[in-house]
This record gives C-alpha cells, sequence and structure tokens, in this order.
C-alpha cells in the first residue's frame, strides 16, 4: 500500500516495469487514465529483449480494480491489449469537468473490452461525486458490441449509461447466459421492458443492484423475482416502487440484503414479507420511506422467530419514534447495527431501551448491537450519553451521533471506550456497506469485545 501520487509522472511506469511476474491483483485507490496508459505501454519499460521485443507489462495479473479521473477509450483499449490474463476488470471515474471526446468513454472503447476472452467480471461506474455527468457517448450500439465479445461474463455492473436504452440493457440479458450479477446505476432509460420476458431467458440471477432507475415500476419486480434464488436485491430510489413490489419479493426464500431505501412502500406493505422470507434475510434497509411508521417494526418483527437479521437501516423516517424502536427490542432481535439517523422522534428513550436489551438465544448479556447510528436524532440529550458508557453496549464498535450535543462528553465517551469510533460529523459509520456486497458479512463477528475481557479477567 502506497501513495501512487508520490510518484512522477515518468517514473511511474519504470518502476511497474520491475515488478513481480506473479502478481495477479493490483488495486489502486486513485491514478490518472494517462499513467494507467503508459504503464501497460511495453516502450515505456527499462529494459529491452536482445531481439528489441519488450516483454509484456504484469502479464499475470487477473484483477485489476482503479479509480481514475476519466475513463477513456484509450486506457480502456490499452487495458484489454496488454493484460492478457485479466479476469476482473473495476474501472471508476469521477470527472471535475465534463469530458471532452478525446478524454471520455465511446462505443469504440467498449468494442475493445474483453480481447481474450477471459473476462468474467466488468465493472465501469461514472461517479457524480463532483459533477453531474454521464458517459454521454456510449449507446445501444456500444453494448451490443461489447456483449457480442461477453457471452461468457459472469457479472456486469455499469453506472451512468444515461444514453443507453432498453434494447442495450436486454441485449446484455440475453447475450451472457452465465450472468449471475447484475449492477446498474442511473439508468435514465432502463424500464420494466427489460425484464418483460425474464423467465424466457436461462439466467439464474443471483445479486441485482437497480439504484435510480426511476421509470421502474412493481410490474419489473413481479418478472424479476422469476429468479428465485436472488440473495442481494438493490432497489435503493427507485420511487415508483411500493407494496406490489413488496407482495412479489416475499416469495424469495434465499434473499439475504434486501434495500429499498427511498420507495414507496408502507406499513401494512411490510407485513408480506413476515414468515419464510423474514427467516432468510440478513440486512434490511428501509432508509427515506416517508410513509413508514412506528407500525412498520410490528408488522414486520411481531411473532417472528429464529431470524437471522444482523443489519437494520430506518434512518430519515419523520413518522419512526421511540414507540417503534420500543416493539423493536421487545422482539429480542440480535441485530449488529442499527441506523436510524435524522429521525427527528426518536430520542433518550430508544438508547436506554436499546442499552437494556437482551437477546434470549444470546448466551452472553448485555445489547448485541456494534453500530449504533443515531445521527441527528431530534430527542437526543445528554441523558443519553449516561447509557452509552460501560457497562453498557459492551459490543459498540461505531457510533454516529450529533457534536454539538456536548463536545466534552463525546470527547471523554472516545477516550473511555478505546474500541470505539465516534463520529459526530454526520459521517457514515463503517465502509460503505453497500458498496461490495459480495464482502458483507465477512466481518469478524467473534472479535473479544470488553465485556468478554472482563469476564477473562475473572469477572463474575
Amino acid at each position: 500500500m502506497f501513495d501512487v501520487s508520490l510518484f512522477l509522472r515518468h517514473n511511474f511506469a519504470r518502476v511497474w516495469a520491475l515488478a513481480s511476474e506473479k502478481l495477479t491483483s493490483l488495486e489502486i485507490g486513485y491514478v490518472s487514465s494517462v499513467m494507467v496508459t503508459e504503464l501497460l505501454t511495453p516502450s515505456t519499460g527499462p529494459h529491452k529483449s536482445p531481439n528489441n521485443m519488450q516483454p509484456p507489462i504484469l502479464p499475470h495479473i487477473q484483477k485489476l480494480s482503479l479509480s481514475v479521473d476519466y475513463i477513456t477509450d484509450t486506457m480502456v483499449s490499452t487495458i484489454s491489449k496488454g493484460l492478457v490474463s485479466l479476469t476482473h476488470l473495476d474501472l471508476r471515474d469521477a470527472p471535475l469537468i465534463e469530458p471532452r471526446i478525446t478524454f471520455d468513454l465511446t462505443n469504440y472503447g467498449l468494442q475493445q473490452i474483453n480481447r481474450y476472452g477471459k473476462l468474467k467480471h466488468l465493472s465501469l461506474f461514472r461517479s457524480q461525486e463532483f459533477i453531474i455527468t454521464y458517459f454521454r457517448r456510449v449507446n445501444d450500439l456500444g453494448i451490443l458490441l461489447m456483449a457480442d465479445k461477453c457471452a461468457n461474463m459472469e457479472s456486469i455492473c455499469l453506472g451512468g449509461f444515461c444514453q443507453v436504452t432498453d434494447t442495450g440493457f436486454k441485449t446484455i440479458l440475453h447475450s451472457c447466459s452465465s450472468l449471475y450479477r447484475l449492477r446498474v446505476s442511473r439508468g435514465i432509460h432502463l424500464t420494466d421492458l427489460v425484464f418483460h420476458d425474464m423467465s424466457a431467458t436461462s439466467l439464474c440471477l443471483t445479486h441485482v443492484c437497480l439504484r435510480w432507475c426511476n421509470l421502474l415500476t412493481n410490474h419489473a419486480i413481479k418478472n424479476l423475482v422469476s429468479n428465485t434464488g436472488l440473495k442481494v436485491l438493490d432497489l435503493r430510489d427507485c420511487k415508483n416502487l411500493g407494496d406490489a413490489a413488496l407482495r412479489a419479493i416475499s416469495i424469495l426464500s434465499e434473499l439475504k440484503i434486501l434495500l429499498m431505501d427511498g420507495s414507496d412502500i408502507s406499513d401494512s406493505g411490510l407485513s408480506h414479507l413476515k414468515g419464510r422470507f423474514m427467516n432468510s434475510l440478513v440486512s434490511l434497509s428501509l432508509r427515506g420511506c416517508k410513509r413508514l411508521t412506528d407500525k412498520c417494526i410490528s408488522n414486520l418483527f411481531e411473532g417472528c422467530s429464529k431470524l437471522q437479521l444482523q443489519e437494520l437501516d430506518i434512518s430519515n423516517l419523520p413518522n419512526l419514534s421511540d414507540n417503534g424502536v420500543l416493539s423493536l427490542v421487545k422482539c429480542r432481535i440480535p441485530i449488529s447495527s442499527l441506523r436510524m439517523r435524522q429521525c427527528p422522534l426518536i430520542g433518550d428513550t430508544s438508547v436506554m431501551a436499546l442499552a437494556s436489551m437482551q437477546v434470549e438465544e444470546d448466551r452472553r448479556h448485555g445489547s448485541s448491537l456494534r453500530l449504533l447510528d443515531i445521527y441527528n436524532c431530534g430527542g437526543i440529550t445528554q441523558l443519553s450519553f449516561r447509557w452509552l458508557k460501560k457497562p453498557y453496549f459492551p459490543r459498540l464498535r461505531w457510533l454516529g451521533v450529533t457534536g454539538s450535543v456536548n463536545r466534552d462528553i463525546i470527547d471523554g465517551l472516545g477516550r473511555a471506550r478505546a474500541f470505539l469510533h465516534v463520529a459526530c460529523h454526520g459521517e457514515e459509520l463503517g465502509i460503505d456497506q453497500w458498496d461490495n456486497l459480495d464482502s458483507m458479512y465477512m466481518h469478524d463477528y467473534e472479535e473479544v469485545d470488553e465485556l468478554e475481557q472482563w469476564a477473562s479477567r475473572g469477572g463474575v
């Protein structure tokens, strides 16, 4: 691990020419597209073979993950041509200004992908971190040209392709028969028609993310769930999805992760998820679903037993109050991560109830929470901080609170609990838990907490 910016541009390629040929995976947090192109251009290397032929750079690289300033045709073409063993390609850019054609991805660049036919995973994502921008020079033709070479692709993630329509997305589904993961973000022109004849394909999708696809309706989800083996379903910010979508999703008995942020679901709609569905679910996010009230908690959890749920996000719900949290505590679900930031009706009562919660099936005592986010909750006062001290919340590792409550108390809490990370400026806690859905729940949940340490020293 090192900082790429420490290298002068003309030295960067020379350094990598000395890298071990055994290197199989390379991830760079940020590097310019020009430096990537120079890195993989053999003529920039320091050594030449006796016959003046340059040896390939990084010949055994299988996985390449880069965050760059611009994803360009030149860079994509150079990567596809130079890395003969590549199976995973993950490219993400965040332009500062709208790219010119020479610094952008076009249909030509997509046509160059998978030159050697070994690629299994492809991710091309344009972030809007700095400006609202898209891959404006790629259309359905580019997707068609790419899909023609990607019949064996297993995972495709596309973000920011504003000119691609249903025709292009359907081409992917019908050309890539081995596809199990599909991620489309900001699919402005993606509609229900993409999934109209889903049952006619041979696909067995297990991971599907359709984020910021605002033309999707409940009909798309009814067809999508013909993939009964779905394990991850991310439908965040699809504002036209409602209770009928939940009714369709409820048949997915193997689903582990369901993200419905910002959708139009109601309390009564959540009751469709009870039963066998809830027994398999590990993570549920309902952030920003404005119609939900305290009743949503009882509709989901009352009467349920042996739940596997570990992560729950009920943030930004204006009608969720302490009564809803009390209902959650009564159900005694062994949740390890609870996010309920920016809920104006949540206050000290919720914190006290969570601190006192014990799980019947957990042989250890005390709250099971490892992450608690109560940032900008309207009713939190200094009283809550008494319940955030030892011995309460013995397993807590991440805490989100509002810094303006009392900075001295927050600093003291951080000093008293060496394992606790306190965030008080509104930042999201931990990693961005939804960006890498494959690695979720690989955390070390068996790490020793404060209560266990005390017991191991002879506490009784």
